[in-house]
Protein backbone atom coordinates (compact mmCIF):
# COMPACT_ATOMS: atom_id res chain seq x y z
CA UNK A 1 0.00 0.00 0.00
CA UNK A 2 1.34 3.38 -0.95
CA UNK A 3 1.60 6.54 1.25
CA UNK A 4 -0.09 9.45 -0.06
CA UNK A 5 1.60 11.89 1.86
CA UNK A 6 5.21 10.36 1.13
CA UNK A 7 7.30 13.50 -0.05
CA UNK A 8 8.65 11.41 -2.93
CA UNK A 9 5.31 10.41 -4.20
CA UNK A 10 3.80 13.93 -3.23
CA UNK A 11 6.39 15.34 -5.89
CA UNK A 12 6.21 13.26 -8.71
CA UNK A 13 2.01 13.02 -8.34
CA UNK A 14 1.89 16.83 -8.94
CA UNK A 15 5.06 16.58 -11.63
CA UNK A 16 2.03 14.23 -13.08
CA UNK A 17 -0.46 16.35 -12.99
CA UNK A 18 0.71 19.08 -14.51
CA UNK A 19 2.97 17.29 -17.06
CA UNK A 20 -0.54 16.00 -18.30
CA UNK A 21 -2.52 19.23 -17.81
CA UNK A 22 0.28 20.87 -20.24
CA UNK A 23 -0.11 17.90 -23.10
CA UNK A 24 -3.61 18.46 -22.43
CA UNK A 25 -3.72 21.92 -23.96
CA UNK A 26 -2.03 20.79 -27.12
CA UNK A 27 -5.17 18.02 -27.89
CA UNK A 28 -7.55 19.05 -30.55
CA UNK A 29 -5.05 21.76 -31.88
CA UNK A 30 -3.19 22.09 -35.76
CA UNK A 31 0.53 21.86 -35.83
CA UNK A 32 0.26 25.33 -36.92
CA UNK A 33 -1.77 26.59 -34.09
CA UNK A 34 0.57 25.13 -31.67
CA UNK A 35 3.68 25.70 -32.95
CA UNK A 36 2.65 29.99 -33.54
CA UNK A 37 4.10 32.51 -31.13
CA UNK A 38 1.79 33.93 -29.23
CA UNK A 39 3.43 36.41 -27.30
CA UNK A 40 6.04 39.43 -28.20
CA UNK A 41 8.64 36.83 -26.78
CA UNK A 42 7.31 34.20 -29.28
CA UNK A 43 5.81 31.70 -26.36
CA UNK A 44 4.38 28.96 -28.00
CA UNK A 45 2.65 25.57 -26.62
CA UNK A 46 4.78 22.79 -28.80
CA UNK A 47 8.24 25.08 -27.45
CA UNK A 48 6.44 24.87 -23.69
CA UNK A 49 6.29 21.11 -24.12
CA UNK A 50 10.05 20.73 -25.26
CA UNK A 51 11.44 23.36 -22.60
CA UNK A 52 9.75 21.48 -19.72
CA UNK A 53 10.51 18.43 -21.48
CA UNK A 54 14.78 19.51 -21.97
CA UNK A 55 14.81 20.89 -18.83
CA UNK A 56 13.57 18.14 -16.42
CA UNK A 57 16.20 15.76 -18.67
CA UNK A 58 18.65 17.90 -17.50
CA UNK A 59 17.61 18.73 -14.08
CA UNK A 60 16.95 14.37 -13.20
CA UNK A 61 19.77 13.54 -15.31
CA UNK A 62 23.29 15.64 -15.10
CA UNK A 63 22.44 17.01 -11.90
CA UNK A 64 22.86 13.64 -10.53
CA UNK A 65 25.29 12.20 -12.74
CA UNK A 66 22.83 10.38 -14.44
CA UNK A 67 22.12 9.46 -18.30
CA UNK A 68 18.84 9.86 -19.06
CA UNK A 69 17.01 7.18 -21.75
CA UNK A 70 15.95 9.02 -24.67
CA UNK A 71 13.87 7.91 -27.29
CA UNK A 72 13.92 10.96 -29.51
CA UNK A 73 17.01 11.28 -32.04
CA UNK A 74 17.56 14.63 -31.92
CA UNK A 75 17.75 15.28 -28.14
CA UNK A 76 21.78 15.18 -27.61
CA UNK A 77 22.26 17.43 -30.43
CA UNK A 78 19.93 19.87 -28.62
CA UNK A 79 20.93 19.73 -25.57
CA UNK A 80 24.73 20.01 -26.61
CA UNK A 81 23.12 23.49 -27.50
CA UNK A 82 21.02 24.21 -24.92
CA UNK A 83 23.09 27.91 -24.11
CA UNK A 84 21.96 28.99 -27.62
CA UNK A 85 19.55 31.66 -26.95
CA UNK A 86 15.63 29.65 -26.67
CA UNK A 87 16.56 26.58 -28.37
CA UNK A 88 14.66 24.83 -26.04
CA UNK A 89 11.61 27.11 -26.64
CA UNK A 90 10.58 26.10 -29.63
CA UNK A 91 10.12 23.12 -32.37
CA UNK A 92 12.50 23.65 -35.67
CA UNK A 93 10.35 22.04 -38.47
CA UNK A 94 12.14 19.04 -38.32
CA UNK A 95 11.02 18.18 -34.99
CA UNK A 96 7.62 16.51 -34.58
CA UNK A 97 5.28 17.33 -32.53
CA UNK A 98 5.07 13.62 -31.80
CA UNK A 99 8.73 13.53 -31.02
CA UNK A 100 8.47 16.81 -28.75
CA UNK A 101 5.81 14.72 -26.84
CA UNK A 102 7.61 11.94 -26.68
CA UNK A 103 10.64 14.34 -24.96
CA UNK A 104 8.25 14.95 -22.40
CA UNK A 105 6.97 11.43 -21.43
CA UNK A 106 10.65 9.87 -21.43
CA UNK A 107 11.14 12.83 -19.13
CA UNK A 108 8.95 11.95 -16.91
CA UNK A 109 10.25 7.98 -17.27
CA UNK A 110 13.64 9.53 -16.41
CA UNK A 111 12.46 11.25 -13.12
CA UNK A 112 10.25 8.32 -11.96
CA UNK A 113 13.55 6.67 -12.07
CA UNK A 114 15.79 9.21 -10.68
CA UNK A 115 13.11 9.46 -7.42
CA UNK A 116 13.68 5.21 -7.23
CA UNK A 117 17.59 5.34 -7.42
CA UNK A 118 17.79 8.48 -5.01
CA UNK A 119 17.12 9.66 -1.69
CA UNK A 120 15.22 13.24 -1.06
CA UNK A 121 18.24 14.13 0.72
CA UNK A 122 20.88 12.59 -2.22
CA UNK A 123 23.26 15.37 -3.02
CA UNK A 124 23.29 17.01 -6.61
CA UNK A 125 25.60 19.70 -8.78
CA UNK A 126 23.34 22.24 -10.88
CA UNK A 127 26.68 23.94 -12.76
CA UNK A 128 24.71 26.50 -14.44
CA UNK A 129 23.67 27.77 -10.71
CA UNK A 130 27.40 27.91 -9.93
CA UNK A 131 30.18 26.67 -7.50
CA UNK A 132 28.51 27.75 -3.97
CA UNK A 133 24.70 27.66 -5.42
CA UNK A 134 24.58 24.71 -7.42
CA UNK A 135 25.02 22.29 -4.56
CA UNK A 136 21.70 20.47 -4.12
CA UNK A 137 19.54 17.55 -3.29
CA UNK A 138 16.75 16.12 -4.98
CA UNK A 139 14.25 17.31 -2.54
CA UNK A 140 15.32 20.81 -3.64
CA UNK A 141 15.73 20.05 -7.59
CA UNK A 142 12.10 18.19 -7.30
CA UNK A 143 10.76 21.43 -5.71
CA UNK A 144 12.42 23.75 -8.18
CA UNK A 145 11.07 21.30 -11.36
CA UNK A 146 7.55 21.69 -9.77
CA UNK A 147 7.78 25.32 -9.72
CA UNK A 148 9.01 25.56 -13.36
CA UNK A 149 6.00 22.99 -14.56
CA UNK A 150 3.72 25.04 -12.46
CA UNK A 151 4.62 28.62 -13.53
CA UNK A 152 4.51 27.23 -17.67
CA UNK A 153 1.24 25.20 -17.48
CA UNK A 154 0.37 28.94 -15.97
CA UNK A 155 1.58 30.18 -19.42
CA UNK A 156 -0.07 26.96 -21.53
CA UNK A 157 -3.93 27.26 -20.58
CA UNK A 158 -3.37 31.44 -21.28
CA UNK A 159 -2.11 30.63 -24.82
CA UNK A 160 -4.81 27.85 -25.15
CA UNK A 161 -7.41 30.24 -24.33
CA UNK A 162 -6.53 33.11 -27.23
CA UNK A 163 -6.06 30.37 -29.46
CA UNK A 164 -9.80 28.70 -29.08
CA UNK A 165 -11.08 29.74 -26.17
CA UNK A 166 -10.80 26.77 -24.08
CA UNK A 167 -9.66 26.72 -20.86
CA UNK A 168 -9.56 25.07 -17.25
CA UNK A 169 -7.74 23.09 -15.14
CA UNK A 170 -7.23 19.42 -16.40
CA UNK A 171 -8.95 16.41 -18.09
CA UNK A 172 -10.94 15.35 -15.13
CA UNK A 173 -11.88 18.70 -13.71
CA UNK A 174 -11.76 22.14 -15.48
CA UNK A 175 -12.26 23.36 -12.19
CA UNK A 176 -14.54 26.49 -14.08
CA UNK A 177 -17.74 28.21 -13.19
CA UNK A 178 -20.50 26.64 -15.10
CA UNK A 179 -21.25 29.59 -17.25
CA UNK A 180 -22.31 29.47 -20.60
CA UNK A 181 -20.79 32.00 -23.83
CA UNK A 182 -23.00 34.67 -22.47
CA UNK A 183 -22.42 33.87 -18.81
CA UNK A 184 -18.63 34.55 -19.64
CA UNK A 185 -19.58 38.11 -21.81
CA UNK A 186 -21.80 39.02 -18.98
CA UNK A 187 -18.45 38.23 -16.27
CA UNK A 188 -15.88 40.10 -18.60
CA UNK A 189 -18.21 43.02 -19.03
CA UNK A 190 -18.17 43.27 -15.18
CA UNK A 191 -14.75 42.96 -15.26
CA UNK A 192 -14.33 45.86 -17.84
CA UNK A 193 -16.47 47.85 -15.97
CA UNK A 194 -14.53 47.76 -12.83
CA UNK A 195 -11.32 48.10 -14.55
CA UNK A 196 -12.65 51.13 -16.21
CA UNK A 197 -12.85 53.15 -13.20
CA UNK A 198 -9.21 53.31 -12.90
CA UNK A 199 -8.51 54.57 -16.88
Amino acid sequence: MSDDNDPKAVLLHYLDVDRDAVLWKLEGLSDYDVRRPLTPTGTNLLGLVKHLAMVELGYFGEVFDRVPEVSVGWWASENARFEEINIDMYATAEQTRDEVVRLLVDAARNTTATFAALELDAPGFVPWWGPERGRVTLHRVGVHLLTDLCRHAGHADILREQIDGSAGLGRRVDNLPGLDADGWAAYRAELQTIAEQFR
